[in-house]
């Protein structure tokens, strides 16, 4: 009896629900590593649209690539793409006072203490130079070059077509056995003894059964909240901006390897240089501007022709109570979603994907693997939450109400505890399993404003002297090899361009 139970809940039949981005990554995953005895079907109605706009990318994006086996400039030409060496906070720190995170890192360390501890002492010399200043990817983004370099790590990103690349993951997948269904889900099932879902039914008429559930509907959230009601903790209070805004537009000029991030009074506007067209758009408060304001203000801060009309989407910034309840995972923003600022939607789900890889249930959901799911990916998003508050919070800007709130709002604790170590003795550490390492941390502090008030003693084992040497060595060193760099746009149209073979 025990060997009959076990075998009637090992997972053989996968159905994903939703396709776009993270329902296409999964199918792609699952079908190529470890798909082989795996019914794999991913249902999805063309009259539904996706959310698509998340199309810039963090460096993290190369793992889930080379697992798939894919080759870098064919996937570029086929979404447009560009490259990515950070991001341009424009106007965060106080209105005009700019800076840029970029993915590379600045400096050298040493074992007691970081680059930032040799930097901090050479403002106190008057060695002024900003942090980027030291870096190579910092650097290269400003004077907007860059090239592929197999000598070096793969610090940098993409900007790219979230359309084409879910249809580009799209053909990946059903070469490699994934069956598409066309329809709306009309109600899901449930098994009456043991909660979970048993079948999706469609407006067609068809039933599709399963064992295990992947929800990738979006914000609808069909499965794990429609259905299984798990419950969302909302971090609203923490990240208040509810609305966006997306259009595309012309290009105008060559496209910058970087994104722009442009606050506004109320909240900020994204701009993305692909191949053919610019991705804009406006992320913001509606207790603070209302809808109509905020087109207008979107429009007004765009170049180009408009290729569509602004598309609204409405938000609710949180998480899932739990990511995988019962049979059913949620992946994508069913799970949760924490507002675009510093690109990490397509990485949750690389990260939710992966994760669900490495506990599949094949032989049935085991309360300790759902567990351990829920743990990891509760404490990776809380840390991505931490994160993009700090960007809003630590700002000199009160022009408005909306940035007044930011500066006194409650933050996390843990947040709290990153700035007092770094503000008092400039010290970050980057804990396991975090996405944003002390790099990140340090670029945006220092960007938003924070100098340290000291710095490590190990520092003072240098002379003055020879600290100047070690700064100015390494400074020169990286604009060195940032000038031997081509154009970025010279070498996206010789790398990838769309359009190629």
């Amino acid at each position: 009896m025990n060997v009959l139970m076990r075998e009637s809940k090992m997972v053989k039949r996968v159905v994903i629900a939703g396709g776009g981005t993270a329902g296409w990554m999964t199918a792609a995953a699952i079908s190529k590593l470890i798909g082989k005895h795996l019914d794999v079907r991913l249902v999805e109605s063309d009259a539904i649209g996706t959310v698509g706009v998340g199309e810039a990318t963090i460096p993290t994006l190369h793992v889930f690539h080379q697992l798939l086996g894919l080759k870098e400039s064919e996937v570029m030409a086929a979404t447009n793409a560009t490259f990515k060496l950070g991001i341009n906070f424009e106007s965060w720190h106080d209105v005009g006072k700019d800076y840029l995170h970029s993915f590379g890192y600045p400096g050298k360390d040493c074992w007691a203490a970081g680059f930032q501890h040799f930097w901090r002492r050479g403002l106190d010399l008057g060695i002024d130079h900003e942090i980027g200043d030291y870096c190579f990817e910092h650097l290269a983004a400003r004077e907007e070059r860059f090239a592929v370099q197999t000598n070096r790590d793969r610090n940098y990103a993409y900007h790219l077509d979230a359309t084409q690349y879910a249809k580009y993951l799209r053909a990946f997948a059903e070469r490699h056995g994934v069956t598409r269904i066309e329809g709306k889900i009309e109600s899901v099932q449930l098994d009456p003894q043991s909660g979970d879902i048993s079948a999706l039914a469609l407006d067609s008429g068809e039933r599709l059964e399963g064992d295990l559930f992947i929800d990738c509907t979006g914000f609808r959230a069909l499965l794990i909240e429609g259905a299984l009601h798990t419950g969302y903790l909302d971090w609203t209070h923490w990240l208040p901006c509810d609305r966006a805004l997306a259009v595309q537009t012309t290009s105008e000029g060559e496209p910058v390897p970087y994104t722009r991030s442009i606050a506004h009074e109320s909240g900020w506007q994204w701009q993305i240089p692909l191949q053919n067209r610019v991705g804009n758009g406006l992320v913001y408060c509606s207790r603070y501007l209302d809808d109509d304001a905020a087109k207008q203000l979107l429009l007004n801060n765009i170049s180009g022709e408009t290729l569509t009309e602004p598309r609204a989407i409405k938000f609710r910034t949180g998480t899932r109570r739990k990511h995988w309840n019962k049979n059913c995972v949620a992946i994508g923003l069913s799970s949760g979603f924490i507002e675009p600022l510093e690109s990490t939607s397509i990485h949750m789900i690389q990260r939710s994907i992966i994760r669900l890889l490495q506990l599949f249930p094949t032989n049935g959901c085991k309360a300790a693997d759902i567990e351990e799911f829920n743990r990891q990916t509760s404490a990776e998003i809380e840390t991505i939450r931490d994160f993009i508050v700090l960007h809003y919070h630590v700002t000199d800007r009160q022009d408005s109400s909306f940035w007044r709130y930011c500066r006194s709002m409650p933050i996390p604790d843990s947040l709290q505890h990153r700035l007092d170590l770094f503000e008092q003795r400039g010290h970050v550490f980057k804990q396991a399993g975090e996405l944003f390492g002390e790099s990140s941390w340090i670029q945006v502090i220092v960007g938003q404003g924070v100098i340290p008030k000291e710095y490590h003693p190990i520092v003072d084992m240098m002379s003055d002297g020879e600290l100047k040497d070690f700064l100015d060595t390494i400074r020169n060193q990286t604009r060195h090899q940032v000038a031997k760099l081509p154009k970025h746009a010279d070498f996206v149209a010789h790398y990838c361009k769309t359009g190629m073979s």
